[in-house]
């Protein structure tokens, strides 16, 4: 009886050892691997904004941001909860066959914001924080705000529609 638990004891003891030396080689040659999480799709609009960036050679290489004269709205916006950067890709509307508007995109140094731009109003149609920076959502009847932010940088990119056609404004803080 004890020849057999030494048995056992000496095969879980290797056993265990095998499978910690696996981990640690798969999981340092990935933790060597440059990834980066998938992007949104570049909207391809008539009139828009920005320019399309090229084919990159490096995958974590980034288009020169883009920036709206204005840095922020004249009035303090109210408070809504805020919503989760994983529920951002379901927060996009489909723009109405009646009511068809512009579709414009936002490149900053935290990332990206596409816009769908009607007449009097507007809805987020994608959000994609860049390499290391996190994203929040808000959004109300009469404006949306994305936040991007990584340590203590934040770019916002505010898009207000509550007395005129929607504009939308970039700011870096």
């Amino acid at each position: 009886m004890r020849r057999g638990l030494v048995h056992v004891l000496a095969w879980s003891l290797a056993t265990g050892a095998a499978v910690t030396l696996s981990w640690w080689g798969v999981h340092t040659v990935m933790a060597g691997t440059a990834y980066d999480p998938p992007r949104a799709l570049p909207v391809k609009a008539a009139g828009a904004t920005a320019p399309e960036p090229g084919p990159s050679a490096s995958p974590s290489r980034r288009p020169a941001p883009s920036r709206s004269a204005s840095a922020a709205p004249s009035r303090p916006p109210r408070t809504p909860a805020p919503v989760s950067a994983d529920s951002a890709a379901s927060a996009a509307a489909s723009p109405s066959a009646s009511d068809p508007g512009r579709v414009r995109s936002y490149d900053t140094d935290g990332g990206r914001v596409v816009f769908d731009l009607g007449p009097a109003s507007a809805s987020l149609v994608s959000a994609s924080p860049g390499t290391g920076w996190s994203m929040q959502l808000w959004k109300t009847g009469s404006w949306i705000r994305v936040e991007f932010t990584r340590g203590a940088d934040r770019v916002s990119v505010i898009c207000t529609w509550h007395d005129g056609p929607p504009h939308v404004d970039v700011g870096t803080y």
